[in-house]
């Protein structure tokens, strides 16, 4: 800290490089959650960009702005749990005064080996898999304002989510042909990941997290599952067990038509949430 820039070593392999913005009020309600909450989201969602790769993070920076009387170390304290608890440093940043507290957050990371999964590789008949049940964010912002603690567990989902790093590595250790993360819902994400590939897909299921209903698990988002697709599941499924992580949930299959998108017997319409300019 100090210098104009932070300095780093060399990347290994394809440098990834993402960013997001959480704003107070829009990404976080101020009637149900404290301020840190903003600082660790903002941070978490920008990881899990690098997590949906298939990478590994290397640092970030971080730049707020905020009205006069904000509580910044409130606000730093979050942040800085995100980045101690997902190995991803901060190095630098800015802050500035204005009407709304914003936290954008800018991070590193890098994909060694045979580079970074993108979106546009699904294909007909790869098994489409998600690494865990969705819809817990949003049942946890629903039982908070219903009057459930902080410390309950869908309700840490939705204040606190945890970017699936070592999902993501292991996932492009195992060939993956497809995967993003699912930050605005499967119901909206799947379909952009469709649309990257130019192909359909035909879903048997969704699991749905306990507590959470159809729809959260459909649209809710910020849940940050990985979702997946592969023509070789057995290798996707050993190696996660091989390095203890939960098997990932077989979903349904990608087909060839772009115009065939089915839950069931049904079509399944673009649901989640919708950034707004």
């Amino acid at each position: 800290m100090g210098d104009d820039c932070a300095v780093l070593a060399p990347f290994v392999g394809e440098a990834l490089i993402s960013t997001d913005v959480a704003v107070w009020g829009v990404h976080l309600d101020p009637e149900f959650f404290p301020l840190e909450d903003l600082g660790f989201k903002a941070v978490a969602a920008a990881v899990s960009d690098i997590a949906a790769m298939g990478g590994r993070v290397r640092a970030c920076v971080v730049a707020v702005t905020s009205p006069p009387g904000t509580d910044l170390e409130e606000l730093h304290r979050g942040i800085a749990d995100a980045a101690a608890m997902t190995g991803c440093p901060v190095v630098g940043g800015d802050l500035a005064r204005a009407s709304d507290v914003c936290v954008a957050v800018t991070v590193l990371g890098e994909c060694p080996g045979g580079g970074a999964v993108r979106r546009s590789g699904a294909r007909a008949g790869d098994e489409i898999l998600v690494t865990g049940p969705l819809g817990r964010a949003a049942a946890g912002l629903r039982r908070r304002r219903e009057g459930a603690s902080l410390s309950d567990e869908l309700v840490v989902a939705h204040r606190r989510p945890w970017p699936r790093l070592a999902e993501g590595q292991a996932a492009r250790g195992a060939g993956v042909h497809a995967m993003m993360d699912l930050s605005d819902g499967i119901g909206l994400d799947l379909h952009r990941l469709a649309d990257a590939s130019g192909v359909g897909f035909e879903l048997s299921t969704l699991p749905v997290a306990d507590g959470a209903t159809l729809e959260e698990a459909l649209g809710g988002g910020e849940d940050y599952e990985l979702v997946m697709t592969t023509d070789d599941p057995g290798r996707l499924r050993m190696l996660f067990v091989d390095r203890g992580l939960a098997t990932p949930l077989s979903i349904g299959h990608v087909v060839a038509d772009p115009s065939v998108r089915t839950l069931g017997a049904h079509p399944l319409a673009r649901q989640g949430y919708q950034h707004e300019l």
